[in-house]
C-alpha cells in the first residue's frame, strides 16, 4: 500500500535497495521474483518500436527524416494519462475476475505480444503506414501495460523498505528487457532476420503473463471505492473525479511547488529523447555491424548499467534522492557528447565502449531513483493516473521533440559530411540537458527549506 503524502510537504521517499545484490538475495519471495519478471514485460516492447525499430528502417534504406518522425508512435507512453482513469476505474470485459490490476496486465501484455508479432509479418517490405500502425499498436499496449503495472508495484507494497525492493526488482527486470531489446535481439536479427527476431520478441511476452498469473491482486475495488469515495464514472460526479480529481489532490497536496517538480521531471532525460532516433542510423552509417553493437552492449553496456544501478542505490542511501537526482542529470548528457566524439572520431570500438560504459551508467544511476521519487508523490485511489501524469511529463516534450531529430540531421547534412552534422546534432542534444540541472538544483534547495536546518534532508 502506498502512503498518502501529507498535505504541507513533499512526501518522504522510500530508501532503495542498496543495489542488485540485495535484489538477487531476495527473489526467493515471490512478490520480489514477480516483480523482476513484470518488469522484464513492461521494459520488452519499449526499444522495439524506438531505437531498435531506427536501426532497422536505416538497414533497409528508410530516409532520416521519415526514422524521426515513425519515433512519434512513442508518444502514447506521453499520453496514458489520459486513459489512465479508466485503468483506475473499471474491470476488463472477462478478464476481470483475475483483478483489476491484473485483468488489465494480462489484456495489455497479450495485445503488446500479438502487436510486435505483426510488425514482424509486415516489416519495412509491408509499407512505412502498415509498420507504424503496428508500431502504435504496440506503443499503446505497452503504455497501457505500464499504466496498470505500476499501479499494481505501488499498491503491493507493505511499506517503505518493501516498496523500494519492489522498485529496484522491477527496475532491474527493466533493464534486462532494455538490454535483450537493444543487444541481444540483434544477435538474432543476425542470424534469424529482423521478422524473425521480432516474433521472437513478441512470443517472449508470454513470460510477463506467466508472471501476472502468479500474482497477487493488491487492493480490492472494495477497499479502493471506500478509501477515494468513487461514485459511478458515468455520473457528473464520478467523470469529474476520475479526469480531474487525481491533478487536482496532487496539485493541493504539494502546492506551487507542483509545478517545479512537473518542470524538472519533464527535462530530466530530455537529452537522451532527443537523440535516441538516430543512435541506431548513426551505428549503421558509422560502419558498425549488429554483432558489434550487441556484443558491446551485452558487456560493457551491461557492467556499465549494473554499477550504475548499485552507485545510485549508495548514493542515494548515503546524500539523498535530490542530490542524485541531480548528480544524474549532470552526468546524463555525457554521452550526448560521447556520440559526438565517435562521429568525430570514427570507427573505434575504445570510444565506442567508453560511450557506452557513459550512456548505461548514467541511466542506471538515475533511472531507480527518479521511478521511486514519483511513486511517492502519488496517493491512494489515484495511484494509476497520478503516476500515469507524472511519467507522461517525464516524456511528452521529448518524444514530441525527437520526432524532428531526423528533419535537423537532415538539415545540418546541408553544406557537411554526415559525420560532422551528426557530431553537431549529438552536442545540441547535450546543451538542452541544461535546463533539467538547474531545476533539479532548484528542486532540491526547496526540499532543504521545507526541512529545516535539523531536519532530514527529503528527497
Amino acid at each position: 500500500m502506498t502512503h498518502e503524502p501529507p498535505t504541507d510537504a513533499p512526501a518522504p521517499v522510500a530508501k532503495p535497495s542498496t543495489g542488485v545484490t540485495d535484489v538477487l538475495k531476495a527473489l526467493g519471495r515471490g512478490r520480489v521474483l514477480i516483480a523482476l519478471v513484470i518488469g522484464f514485460g513492461s521494459g520488452l516492447p519499449f526499444l522495439l518500436t524506438g531505437a531498435t525499430l531506427s536501426l532497422w528502417l536505416r538497414e533497409g534504406g528508410t530516409e532520416l527524416a521519415a526514422i524521426g518522425f515513425i519515433s512519434w508512435v512513442g508518444l502514447a507512453y506521453s499520453l496514458k494519462f489520459l486513459w489512465a482513469p479508466v485503468i483506475d476505474r473499471f474491470d476488463v470485459p472477462l478478464l476481470g475476475r483475475f483483478g483489476r490490476r491484473r485483468g488489465w496486465m494480462l489484456l495489455s501484455q497479450a495485445v503488446v505480444g500479438l502487436s510486435l508479432i505483426a510488425m514482424a509479418i509486415v516489416g519495412p517490405e509491408g509499407g512505412l503506414t502498415a509498420l507504424g500502425i503496428a508500431a502504435l499498436v504496440t506503443a499503446f499496449a505497452s503504455a497501457t501495460q505500464d499504466i496498470v503495472v505500476d499501479a499494481w508495484r505501488i499498491e503491493s507494497a507493505e511499506g517503505d523498505e518493501d516498496q523500494a525492493l519492489l522498485t529496484s526488482a522491477f527496475q532491474l527486470g527493466y533493464r534486462f528487457a532494455i538490454l535483450a531489446g537493444n543487444a541481444l535481439i540483434l544477435f538474432f536479427a543476425t542470424w534469424l532476420g529482423w521478422s524473425g527476431a521480432y516474433a521472437v520478441w513478441g512470443a517472449a511476452m508470454s513470460l510477463a503473463i506467466i508472471a501476472t498469473l502468479f500474482a497477487r491482486e493488491p487492493v480490492d475495488r472494495r477497499t479502493l471505492a471506500e478509501v477515494t469515495g468513487q461514485v459511478s464514472l458515468l455520473s457528473p460526479r464520478g467523470l469529474f473525479d476520475a479526469i480531474v480529481g487525481p491533478f487536482l489532490v496532487f496539485l493541493k497536496t504539494y502546492g506551487a511547488v507542483a509545478i517545479l517538480m512537473l518542470a524538472a521531471i519533464s527535462l530530466y532525460r530530455l537529452p537522451d529523447f532527443v537523440m535516441g532516433p538516430m543512435v541506431g542510423p548513426f551505428y549503421t552509417d558509422l560502419g558498425l555491424d549488429k554483432p558489434t553493437i550487441g556484443a558491446m552492449r551485452l558487456s560493457v553496456g551491461l557492467i556499465a548499467a549494473f554499477l550504475g544501478i548499485a552507485a545510485g542505490g549508495l548514493f542515494a542511501v548515503r546524500f539523498g534522492f535530490g542530490k542524485t537526482l541531480l548528480l544524474g542529470a549532470l552526468i546524463g548528457p555525457l554521452s550526448n557528447l560521447g556520440y559526438s566524439l565517435m562521429a568525430v572520431v570514427g570507427l573505434s570500438t575504445p570510444v565506442f565502449g567508453g560511450v557506452l560504459f557513459v550512456e548505461n551508467f548514467s541511466e542506471g544511476f538515475a533511472g531507480a531513483a527518479l521511478v521511486a521519487y514519483m511513486a511517492s508523490l502519488t496517493s491512494i485511489g489515484y495511484t494509476a493516473t497520478q503516476y500515469a501524469l507524472l511519467s507522461s511529463f517525464y516524456a511528452l516534450l521529448g518524444k514530441f521533440l525527437k520526432g524532428f531529430s531526423g528533419v535537423a540531421v537532415e538539415s545540418l547534412e546541408q553544406g557537411r559530411p554526415l559525420m560532422e552534422a551528426y557530431a553537431l546534432f549529438f552536442a545540441g542534444t547535450a546543451a538542452v540537458g541544461i535546463p533539467a540541472v538547474l531545476l533539479c538544483w532548484i528542486l532540491l534547495k526547496h526540499h532543504r527549506r521545507a526541512a529545516g536546518p535539523t531536519g532530514p534532508e527529503p528527497a
